[in-house]
């Protein structure tokens, strides 16, 4: 009997543990992927800035505004694609990259792709007004805690979903491209509904995906790939919080 009770004790003890290095872990994972949303969003509100000004130029993009060299360069010459699809680039060279680099690599690499997808999406300053911008932020925060929420604490196993979305986000991607050539508002509107949906289930799978896989690994004690696993977990967390803010900003911003 008593060496069930120490047996229990230690049992109870490891699951202690183990609790506490999750929501250490998942502190992490949401702090890292909040240094990453700042980065990115004073990086598109400085480019921004630099792009337009009130004094007359050649590229005017409204009553009193006007792009200046700067900006007409970024969004106006062949530079703008690359500025499109770097982002793009960079999560499909990190997740190629990750197993080689050190936790403190891997860190900075991360919020470097941030700056990078600052600049990318700087343009949403020249297109929407700062109002609707904030609005459609604080939107999508309260959505992504609530679904980052369930996705902790649900019992139900959301694995399923994931090949389903993945699927889904291959379609946005080839969607969207095709939509920058023909240009058509149907297929727009239908683009961001799908996309606010596809990454509204990712947050929360991505989220269970990211608990579940702490638990499995807890017990190797490997710090290292934890530290690797929880910015790799702020990664895909941060790229459901951008495209699903994206996604809202097509459909309910208002355009200056």
């Amino acid at each position: 009997m008593a060496q069930f009770d120490t047996i229990r004790t230690a049992a109870g003890a490891r699951a202690a543990q183990i609790d506490e290095g999750l929501r250490a872990h998942m502190n992490k994972v949401y702090g890292t992927m909040s240094v990453g949303m700042l980065i990115t969003f004073a990086a598109a509100w400085a480019i921004a800035g630099m792009a337009v000004s009130s004094v007359p130029t050649e590229y005017q993009i409204s009553a009193n505004t006007y792009l200046t060299q700067f900006g007409a360069t970024l969004f106006t010459s062949p530079l703008k694609w690359v500025i499109m699809f770097a982002p793009l680039a960079f999560v499909f060279g990190f997740g190629a990259a990750i197993n080689r680099l050190s936790a403190a690599a891997a860190q900075l690499v991360f919020y470097t792709f941030a700056a990078v997808m600052g600049i990318s999406i700087s343009w949403i300053f020249l297109v929407f007004t700062g109002q609707s911008i904030i609005q459609v932020f604080l939107i999508t925060s309260i959505a992504f805690a609530g679904l980052s929420l369930y996705g902790y604490t649900t019992k139900k196993d959301l694995s399923a979903m994931g090949t389903f979305l993945i699927m889904g986000v291959i379609g946005l991607i080839v969607a969207s491209v095709v939509n920058i050539f023909i240009a058509s508002s149907a297929i727009a509107f239908a683009v961001s509904v799908l996309g606010v949906l596809i990454f509204a289930g990712l947050t929360a799978y991505d989220t269970q995906n990211i608990k579940t896989t702490y638990l499995q690994m807890a017990h190797s004690g490997d710090q290292e790939w934890l530290g690797k696993a929880a910015i790799m977990g702020a990664l895909s967390l941060y790229l459901d919080f951008i495209n699903m803010f994206m996604f809202l900003l097509q459909l309910f911003g208002n355009r200056e």
